[in-house]
């Protein structure tokens, strides 16, 4: 049924990016949380991958990731011979999903976007651990792991949002377009920031529409 028929606001899962954790992202996911009061809901998800080393490390929050393209580090644009943990974090997602639950959809940044998107290829593919009818992606990108290539073999249906950066300068805007050609009928949405969830009013109207589609009843 979900929040159509219950006229609840949506429940996104948010998956965050590399080198942030479940409280980071919250941090910094303020004025989007605001844009979406009453329609949309964020509940975030720490990876299950700690980051080893690293300048920004707290001893109460930890550093983490989604995979690794070598050895306890990631490159998006690496083409990793042998990516380790997607596993692991399909797994953490799946069971969020169905021990937190029930979730409309996904919001994924940067690494947690390009999971979100593998995510959404199980789920168009009816893999049953995935219930998520749409994901917004945001500085999102497709792995170049040739192991991960089998997710993006045919065009995935499932509704998309893609927020893209066009002055990105850790996810290039060209990698997140890309992403966005992966999918069928993908909402794109640019921005002229940098690395970060823009939630200006011109990117709220765009959520809200996008969100609106599977929330009818709200706003009326």
């Amino acid at each position: 049924a979900g929040a159509m028929s219950e006229g609840r606001p949506l429940r996104l899962l948010a998956l965050h990016g590399y080198r942030q954790s479940e409280r980071r992202f919250r941090q910094r996911t303020g004025a989007l949380r605001k844009a979406l009061r009453g329609r949309a809901e964020l509940v975030a998800l720490s990876a299950p991958h700690l980051v080893p080393g690293g300048e920004d490390d707290d001893g109460d929050d930890p550093p983490r990731g989604w995979w690794f393209s070598g050895p306890g580090t990631f490159e998006a644009g690496e083409v990793a011979a042998e990516p380790l943990g997607l596993e692991e974090s399909l797994t953490a997602v799946a069971a969020a999903l169905a021990e937190r639950g029930p979730f409309d959809g996904l919001l994924g940044f940067s690494q947690g976007a390009a999971l979100a998107a593998i995510v959404c290829a199980l789920r168009a593919r009816g893999d049953p651990r995935f219930p998520v009818a749409f994901a917004v992606l945001v500085a999102g990108f497709a792995s170049r792991a040739p192991a991960h290539g089998h997710f993006y073999r045919e065009p995935i249906a499932l509704p998309t949002l893609h927020v893209v950066g066009d002055a990105d300068a850790v996810i290039a805007a060209p990698l997140s377009r890309e992403l966005a050609r992966r999918f069928v009928e993908p909402v794109v949405l640019s921005h002229p920031g940098g690395h970060f969830v823009p939630a200006a009013a011109p990117q709220k109207k765009v959520y809200l529409e996008f969100l609106g589609r599977f929330c009818p009843a709200q706003g009326r």
